[in-house]
């Protein structure tokens, strides 16, 4: 990687976790320069603005959400099993979050649904990958006969999503992991009600 490219890299990461904890509204350049430890004109020669680095830095948090998403999946083999290890991604968002700052995606919808429309539009996106994610895996449970064949697995996957999603802002809101533990147990409980074998 060349040197433009790991300034560049370099920038993209900082900002995530910058952006991720302090919002888009209330990161300056100032504060890109201060957590990358470059200049303004070393940030300025990489990206025009604010603007492009937080929309990169959303892919990046994004990518790295889906990281761990995909490697709990990876870890068994039942569609009951898979989503549950994908919850536990989220299991101690208060004091462990996947990501510094929490959940990119439930942060940048909350500040973006009102605001910069081209960030609202990277996290529309974000969930949509999400939903579609834990559809599939609900789809490949009723092909394999695990699941029952009259399941909506785009309703269970949107339930599924929000849940957690919602659970993880009333852990950080409140500090306290038991309501992502209580959303997980319910989720568990639904997927149960589901199964055929």
């Amino acid at each position: 990687m060349r040197k433009g490219e790991k300034t560049r890299q370099h920038i993209i990461e900082k900002s995530a976790g910058l952006f991720n904890q302090k919002g888009y509204a209330g990161s300056s350049i100032q504060d890109i320069i201060q957590v990358t430890g470059l200049t303004k004109g070393g940030v300025y020669r990489t990206f025009s603005g604010k603007d492009e680095i937080a929309l990169e830095a959303f892919d990046y948090a994004s990518r790295i959400m889906m990281e761990h998403f995909l490697k709990a999946a990876e870890k068994t083999e039942t569609a009951i099993d898979k989503i549950i290890e994908v919850c536990a991604v989220y299991e101690d968002p208060v004091n462990h979050p996947p990501i510094e700052g929490g959940c990119p995606l439930l942060n940048t919808a909350v500040e973006a649904d009102d605001g910069y429309l081209p960030l609202r539009e990277k996290a529309v996106t974000a969930h949509r990958q999400f939903s579609t994610f834990i559809q599939n895996i609900l789809d490949e449970g009723v092909i394999t006969g695990e699941l029952s064949s009259g399941l909506n697995t785009e309703a269970l996957a949107s339930f599924v999503v929000s849940s957690l999603e919602g659970g993880v802002m009333t852990s950080r809101l409140t500090r306290n992991n038991k309501h992502i533990g209580f959303v997980i147990q319910q989720i568990k409980l639904v997927l149960s009600t589901y199964r055929q074998i």
